[in-house]
C-alpha cells in the first residue's frame, strides 16, 4: 500500500554536495506530504523539509534553510534532497516519510505515517 525508499547517501567531504532520492508508492488520495528527516547517534529524529506532492510548497527548518532543497517528481514518483555546503554535523541517517495530512506542517516524527529504511550520510 505504501512504500518509501531512499537512495544516494554517501561520504562527502565538508563543502561538498550530494543528492538524496526517495521513491513512493502511496495512495494519493490519502498521502500528501512527504518530508526528510534525519538522525545524529544518540539524538531524537528530527524533521528537516516538508513538500506538499499536489502544490509543491517547501518547508524547511533553520537548520538546512538555504543549503537544502526539496524537490519532487510526481510522474516518477520520486522526492529529491540536494544538499550543498555540508557540514560535518550533517552527518545522520536519512530517511523519508510520508503523511496522509491535506496540509503539510512543519515536520515532526508524531506526524508522519509511513517510513523508509534511511540512507546514511558521512560528512568528514
Amino acid at each position: 500500500h505504501v512504500q518509501m525508499v531512499e537512495s544516494g547517501g554517501d561520504s562527502v567531504q565538508p563543502g561538498g554536495s550530494l543528492r538524496l532520492s526517495c521513491a513512493f508508492s502511496v495512495d494519493r488520495h490519502k498521502t500528501n506530504c512527504v518530508a526528510w528527516f534525519r538522525q545524529r547517534p544518540g539524538q531524537e529524529r528530527e524533521g528537516l523539509a516538508v513538500i506538499d506532492l499536489g502544490g509543491g510548497a517547501e518547508t524547511y527548518i533553520d537548520s538546512v534553510k538555504g543549503r537544502f532543497t526539496i524537490s519532487r517528481d510526481n510522474a516518477q514518483k520520486m522526492v529529491y534532497l540536494q544538499m550543498s555546503s555540508l557540514k560535518p554535523e550533517d552527518t545522520a541517517m536519512y530517511y523519508c516519510a510520508a503523511s496522509f495530512a491535506t496540509v503539510c506542517y512543519e515536520p515532526k516524527p508524531e506526524t508522519y505515517n509511513y517510513w523508509g529504511q534511511g540512507t546514511q550520510v558521512t560528512v568528514s
